[in-house]
């Protein structure tokens, strides 16, 4: 009986293999999954529908995982129903965790691994150029409807909706850990590990006491006197990535400039995995002698921080990165507290590089970006076309190498462009335009392009200046703006925890000679009560 329903269902794949929407989840759903037909569409990345390629992806890692295959019946049942989602959902969260290498489902030779881009005096390559990283902005762009009513729940119930979502999205059912499981965890921590943080620490702070502000006043011959002083905030978040990953590089970028302004209650959002954080994480925040410290993450994490609950005190500033569901719940709670002046989203780095450049150390380079996140993106430009194909061949050999291939193949993927540019006034508009957290500039003349880029988050200069030294211990701060963001804002500085407050002090004498002039305006403005707050002090005796 069940061959002969399977026999029938495949007939029926023959003939009907249509890609479907499903109108009331707004999801992609198929009537057949064939390798056949992601592998077509494959063949041309830009337009292909990457959640047929996820849900072919998913089947093949749960045949692959639990050691047999799913009989086509059952599989169809997959996209019309949300548990169904959450299976597939489940699948792909096991590729990239587990690392299973993407080859086991698919024939690496359909793997194009970026587009490229050539012809850059084409009218047609700007524009190209606009779309693609349009492409990514959206694919960034969660779903803020989920954003907004986790925000509202947890608002609303406070640590009992906290406690929910922790739950759901990283089987974490602590929200504070306790001063006994810290210590026993940064106890376990490897002394290699803690002394690399020791020296990243000692940079760092080293580097951004130098970004202290000094107070100005200023005395006029009125005696009026004018001040502008740099107060800290009183309290700020700290968002540190977690659940399977571990940053404690993050504590030390954002926690450090904090700290160099004087910020005295500095609290850590980070989520953990199945109850535990992780000891590097927690010995960062031990040497940042931060005392508040949560085991949460999330859009829900941040609306805790915002409106506070029972157990979390909220705060005035939210800092940090995150992904794009993090950084769209930064957004919505914007106003209520502060955050940074940027968008602090999934990674980017452009590299420029010439025919001195090392192919193997530029594609390094590359996958050392994409490894971060599946919307990280990686673009090298150079006018040496051989270097490009000698880059594109690293890339392939290098991908195997690596714990996260399938994060950084997916990346690469995605979101990864070859771009040859045949001029340096090219490169330079090209550069200003996509405007990249991170830049390299792998190249001899580096000194002549620099003055003319005013778009970019940190500028690496020369072949040994690599943009992974800056994410640790040179000292610069690796918290930079993302998305375009970089054409109007900076990275982290300690200039992100002060307010500035403006103190006057006017003499009578300062009064009587400026009032004149002010009532004059105020008048003018049809501010009546301005000038008559001002002609009761004149007249006064």
């Amino acid at each position: 009986m069940v061959s002969k329903k399977k026999n029938k269902y495949h007939g029926k794949q023959k003939r009907n293999r249509k890609i479907l929407k499903d109108k009331n989840v707004k999801r992609v759903t198929f009537n057949a999954i064939t390798k056949n037909s992601v592998l077509q569409a494959m063949k041309n990345p830009r337009g292909l529908n990457m959640e047929l390629i996820d849900a072919y992806l998913a089947r093949r890692a749960l045949d692959y995982l639990v050691g047999f295959k799913l009989s086509p019946v059952l599989w169809r049942k997959v996209p019309g129903s949300k548990s169904a989602g959450r299976v597939q959902s489940v699948a792909l969260r096991l590729i990239c965790e587990r690392e299973l290498e993407i080859e086991k489902f698919i024939p690496k030779e359909y793997w194009d691994i970026t587009v490229d881009l050539e012809n850059s005096k084409s009218k047609k390559f700007d524009k190209l150029l606009e779309n693609l990283l349009l492409q990514r902005k959206k694919k960034i762009q969660s779903d803020s409807v989920s954003v907004t009513n986790i925000i509202k729940d947890v608002k609303k119930n406070g640590d009992k909706a906290l406690l929910k979502y922790e739950k759901r999205f990283n089987q974490n059912n602590i929200i504070i850990p306790s001063s006994k499981q810290i210590k026993k965890s940064i106890n376990s921590l490897d002394k290699k590990v803690k002394k690399a943080i020791d020296t990243a620490y000692n940079r760092i702070y080293k580097f951004h006491s130098l970004q202290k502000f000094k107070n100005i006043t200023y005395t006029d011959k009125l005696k009026n006197k004018l001040e502008y002083k740099y107060v800290p905030l009183e309290s700020v978040a700290i968002y540190v990535p977690g659940s399977t990953a571990s940053y404690p590089s993050s504590v030390l970028m954002n926690a450090i400039p904090a700290i160099v302004a004087g910020v005295k209650r500095i609290v850590m959002i980070n989520p953990g995995h199945k109850g535990k954080q992780n000891p590097a994480v927690l010995y960062a925040a031990k040497k940042c002698k931060i005392k508040e410290i949560y085991s949460i993450g999330g859009p829900s994490a941040i609306a805790a921080v915002s409106y506070g609950t029972k157990k979390i005190k909220k705060v005035h500033k939210i800092v940090g990165p995150g992904n794009a569901y993090v950084a769209a719940a930064k957004k919505e709670v914007f106003g209520v507290v502060g955050i940074e002046g940027m968008t602090a989203g999934p990674s980017e780095v452009t590299v420029v590089c010439d025919k001195f450049s090392n192919p193997e150390w530029v594609a390094s380079d590359l996958i050392g970006q994409a490894e971060h996140d599946i919307l990280a993106q990686c673009i090298l430009i150079s006018k040496d076309k051989d270097l490009l194909d000698k880059v594109k061949i690293e890339i392939t050999k290098q991908l195997k190498e690596i714990p996260r291939a399938s994060v950084a193949r997916r990346s690469l993927i995605n979101n990864g462009i070859l771009m040859y540019v045949s001029s340096d006034a090219k490169i330079i508009s090209v550069i200003n335009k996509i405007a990249p957290e991170h830049l390299e500039l792998n190249i001899k003349n580096y000194k002549s392009l620099v003055p003319k880029i005013k778009n970019s988050g940190s500028i690496c200069l020369g072949k040994y200046a690599v943009m992974a030294m800056t994410d640790y211990n040179v000292g610069s701060n690796h918290v930079l703006p993302t998305n375009g963001s970089a054409k109007y804002s900076s990275g982290i500085s300690v200039n992100e925890f002060y307010k500035r407050i403006s103190y006057i002090n006017l003499s009578k004498k300062g009064i009587e000679s400026l009032g004149p002039s002010v009532i004059t305006l105020a008048n003018y403005e049809g501010l009546v009560g301005h000038a008559q707050s001002v002609v009761k002090r004149i007249r006064r005796k």
